[in-house]
């Protein structure tokens, strides 16, 4: 048998099917590479090793996952071992915001905290991120919070983050009164989608206060949105995010008196050392952003 197979149905197996597992596996390998593979363990011994959908293994991959397991689980902690016990590797998750204007900058101070730390990323928004700290896919999650957390689950706030309007510079436009307060408002509205934290808690104020302001245009960052804006297309909503630059001829007008977003680190159970490090530095970060 091929000891790499093995490994792969290792983690499939561990995981519950093969696009878990693609998640999980500590290189990068796509789930077509994973299953050819698998279906090449089970050609050479004429089994089949698993359903497929829904996931469940077979008697006899059972029996292979029973002794194979202890090996594979056991070599975490043997690179720990080897490494003269300094863990340097976190799994994390993070929604695309969170990717694009403060995660980078993160990892280059952790790198510089820790030489040998890496990472493996995924995206997802609270709910996703979650339920993949639930399933131990991942070790922590950094996130906007919009909905009350599952029992059990810990989280620490690293900052809040107000809500502002994107008007064009020349826009008369001058504070948020200067829109909420029409009796109809009838300007092009550019948003995230509709399933995001900053659009789901603008929409929720504005129904508190009995005002009807529909998305003209849903985007998928909150840059297009101020390019959008830049370009004469609507008033765009968006986050003040210290440290982002405005496209030219775009101002933010802030919404002062709106709910603001927690932004928070999660994760179960204990924090490893290299966890609280880790969350050290995201709130060192997010202390010099945004004050």
């Amino acid at each position: 048998m091929n000891v790499h197979h093995l490994e792969l149905f290792y983690y499939v197996a561990k995981h519950g099917g093969v696009s878990a597992a693609a998640r999980q596996i500590p290189y990068g390998i796509q789930q077509p590479a994973i299953s050819a593979q698998i279906l090449q363990l089970e050609d050479s011994l004429g089994l089949t090793l698993f359903q497929r959908r829904p996931f469940q293994l077979s008697a006899e991959g059972q029996k292979l996952f029973e002794h194979i397991e202890p090996f594979f689980n056991g070599l975490p902690a043997l690179e720990q071992r080897l490494r003269g016990g300094a863990e340097t590797r976190l799994r994390i998750a993070a929604p695309e915001i969170v990717q694009r204007e403060y995660l980078a900058r993160l990892m280059v101070r952790m790198k510089k905290r820790v030489p040998q730390f890496h990472f493996m990323l995924t995206n997802g928004r609270q709910g996703e991120i979650e339920s993949q700290l639930l399933a131990q896919e991942v070790d922590l999650g950094l996130s906007l919070i919009t909905d009350k957390t599952t029992v059990g689950m810990n989280t620490r706030e690293l900052q809040r983050l107000s809500m502002v309007l994107l008007v064009p510079e020349k826009s008369r436009i001058k504070r948020a009164a200067d829109v909420l307060g029409l009796d109809r408002i009838d300007l092009p509205l550019i948003t995230l989608g509709a399933r995001e934290a900053l659009s789901r808690v603008f929409a929720e104020e504005l129904r508190v206060r009995g005002l009807d302001w529909l998305p003209t245009l849903e985007l998928v960052g909150l840059d297009l949105i101020a390019r959008y804006v830049a370009e004469g297309l609507g008033i765009g909503l968006s986050l003040h995010v210290p440290g982002m630059a405005l496209p030219a001829g775009v101002r933010e007008v802030m919404l002062e008196d709106f709910p603001t977003i927690p932004f928070c680190a999660l994760w179960m159970g204990r924090l490893t050392p290299l966890g609280e490090s880790f969350l050290e530095e995201s709130r060192a970060l997010a202390a010099e952003l945004f004050g």
